[in-house]
């Protein structure tokens, strides 16, 4: 799965229409283009892609203040709104996607209903607990890691990673639960301060 494709589909999403510069610097605000490959090329080139893919409609307006063509604004069509929630609940709920399509899950979760959110997290646990089980059942031996000389250091990395992911996926469930940020359906605006104010339009 792309991070790249959920991040732009949400950011459009969350303006309602938006261009290119527009989707670009919510992202730059985010820092996306330190954790993920949202970099300039590569949003306008999803833009495009998704467009002539039918997940977004493209809307030739005013030419730019530049002086240049004119500016395209986007929009999701019915299909690109499923293939949005498809996107997130997939990156919520998986324990095998890279941390850069989690980071994009996190930062569109509170589109999703409170107990949604929750019920993907917990089946993101399960799968680094099944995962973590059967890498150890598998290549831990009475010797541990250690009968596999050095490269028993890679599989006690994993371990690791995956009990480290694990128990702060449970920490997000926990303060979730506990009433933690504003979520879809609840009194309160989920995505307040999270849009940059000076991108123009």
């Amino acid at each position: 799965m792309s991070a790249i494709r959920l991040l732009v589909l949400g950011a459009v999403r969350l303006r309602g229409r938006a261009h290119g510069y527009q989707v670009r610097a919510d992202l730059e605000f985010w820092g996306a283009h330190e954790w993920s490959t949202a970099k300039p090329g590569s949003i306008y080139h999803a833009l495009k892609q998704m467009a002539r893919q039918g997940l977004l409609h493209a809307h030739e307006v005013a030419p730019s203040t530049a002086g240049g063509p004119p500016r395209t604004e986007y929009e999701l069509t019915e299909e690109g709104t499923r293939e949005y929630f498809s996107l997130l609940r997939e990156a919520l709920s998986s324990h095998s996607e890279r941390i850069d399509v989690l980071s994009a899950g996190l930062g569109f979760i509170v589109d999703l209903p409170r107990e949604e959110a929750l019920a993907l997290l917990r089946r993101r646990v399960e799968g680094l607990e099944a995962w973590r089980g059967g890498v150890v059942d598998h290549y831990v031996t009475e010797d541990g890691i250690a009968g596999m000389g050095h490269i028993g250091e890679i599989m006690g990395m994993w371990v690791h990673s995956a009990e480290a992911d694990a128990d702060w996926t449970r920490g997000l469930i926990r303060r979730i639960e506990e009433g933690a940020h504003v979520f879809a359906g609840e009194e309160g605006e989920p995505f307040e301060g999270v849009l940059t104010r000076d991108a123009p339009v």
